[in-house]
């Protein structure tokens, strides 16, 4: 081989022996500084606020809902159990992962007035007004919600003194 062949075949096969390390690079897998992933066998449960052990969790996924700035939580409500009727001071926004999840707005607690937002449903929840929500007694499955908002917030329950929730 001369070396002309030698340098017409270098010239050929250079850009496609460059870009097989960018080509590479996605069958490598996620850079966990650029993305992150949780498992749902990792997601981080525990109790919400002081209700029974198995009425409610919540998993802390971005940022403290006491903390300024965006914070994204997830809500496990479990059959027979509700929120007592509570404010936040600043929008919510939630997202039905899986299950239905029963609201309603106002002080009067009524679960027979809750209306029922299915998996896929969006619910903005507006700042300082009262609601409550959770699932009724009968539902096969719990409600899992996705909960992102600005904090700090706290759970202002409407009438101090009693329990943040209710078994329905």
């Amino acid at each position: 081989m001369d070396d002309l062949t030698i340098a017409r075949r270098s010239l050929l096969t250079a850009p496609l022996l460059a870009a097989l390390p960018i080509a590479g690079a996605g069958a490598a897998g996620v850079d966990p500084g650029m993305t992150i992933v949780v498992p749902p066998d990792r997601i981080p449960w525990a109790p919400l606020y002081d209700f029974p052990t198995d009425s409610a969790e919540q998993a802390k996924m971005f940022g403290d809902i006491a903390q300024p700035g965006q914070y994204f939580v997830l809500i496990r409500w479990h059959p027979g159990f509700m929120s007592a009727p509570h404010w936040y001071e600043t929008d919510r926004l939630c997202v039905v992962v899986s299950g239905t999840w029963w609201v309603a707005s106002g002080e009067d607690f009524a679960p027979e007035s809750t209306v029922p937002a299915p998996a896929g449903s969006f619910v903005r929840r507006v700042a300082r007004t009262p609601h409550y929500d959770g699932v009724k007694r009968g539902e096969k499955e719990p409600a899992v919600i996705a909960i992102s908002g600005q904090g700090p917030i706290t759970f202002h329950n409407v009438q101090p003194g009693t329990k943040g929730w209710r078994e329905v």
